[in-house]
Order: structure tokens, then C-alpha cells, then sequence
């Protein structure tokens, strides 16, 4: 038996393995993502505010989608 901790997530309908458990905040940080404006993040379909991210916990088969606001026209 492993001692490896894995978190699934699906990420945009993809799965990712994560050793440990994540905030947003430590899951936008590992995907190497920008989090300045134009980001937002829902988990099982309900959007989490940003001032939530860093203690919002994550659990193990979360749906995130990552939604990107570009510019443009």
C-alpha cells in the first residue's frame, strides 16, 4: 500500500492527480495560471468567488472549470 496521497480533480472535464489536498488558490498556483482579472473558477457548476479562494478546500472528484475572459471583438 502507497503512503502517496492522491486527489483527483477533473479540470475542464479532464482528470489531474494531485498529491495532496488543494485551495484554489494552491490548485491556480500548480496549473501555473495568471489570477489576476478575467479568471474565474467554479467547482461542481457554482462559481467561487475570488475572495473565497484561498480557504476554499477542494475534495476529491471536484469538477473545476476554469473560465478565461478574452479580449477582443
Amino acid at each position: 500500500m502507497s503512503n502517496c496521497i492522491n486527489m483527483v480533480l477533473f479540470i475542464n472535464n479532464q482528470k489531474k492527480e494531485f498529491s495532496d489536498r488543494l485551495s484554489i488558490v494552491q490548485l491556480v498556483q500548480n496549473l501555473q495560471l495568471q489570477s489576476g482579472r478575467g479568471l474565474a473558477l467554479a467547482v461542481n457548476d457554482q462559481v467561487v468567488p475570488k475572495s473565497e479562494w484561498e480557504t476554499f478546500s477542494l475534495n476529491e472528484l471536484d469538477k473545476v472549470t476554469i473560465i478565461r475572459a478574452t479580449q477582443g471583438g
